[in-house]
């Protein structure tokens, strides 16, 4: 087989993401050691996004999480039980409710982020000078792809 760019693009692109899942595992693996690291995947998201984008409606987190409706009222139901967010009347209409993250949520949030981050950094400290700006250059790399798709 003659390699093409377009092979190679998507040999690339393999690569990629190969690893990405793996260093994803990973951190939800570091994070499952710490207290509360008892939140799924899902939740974890879920709950970082009623962070970065809160007050919202579960309409709203089904769309930004790309779910179906019943499957953010699951997943949001777990976490307010739990006391990671707080649920208030819409004021613009009564009929909905509006969640946002409560101190609890803030703290679980900062914790797994916080070992997550601690794990990643003691394995990045082996790397020498040049490569860890690749990663700092291949970390903006990612975020404009990611921003590309919601746009």
């Amino acid at each position: 087989m003659t390699e093409t760019p377009e092979t190679t693009l998507t040999d690339s692109a393999a690569r990629l993401r190969l690893a990405i899942v793996r260093t994803a595992r990973r951190l939800r693996q570091e994070a499952a050691g710490s207290a509360g690291g008892e939140l799924t995947p899902t939740s974890a998201a879920a709950l970082a996004t009623v962070e970065r984008h809160g007050p919202l409606t579960p309409s709203e987190l089904a769309e930004i999480e790309r779910v179906k409706r019943p499957t953010a009222t699951r997943t949001l139901r777990r976490l307010r039980e739990a006391g990671l967010i707080d649920r208030t009347a819409d004021p613009e209409d009564g009929r909905s409710t509006l969640l946002s993250i409560s101190a609890a949520g803030r703290e679980r949030l900062r914790r797994l982020r916080g070992r997550k981050n601690a794990y990643l950094a003691r394995r990045m400290q082996r790397l020498d000078p040049a490569d860890l700006e690749a990663l700092d250059r291949a970390a903006t790399i990612l975020e404009g792809i990611l921003e590309d798709e919601r746009g």
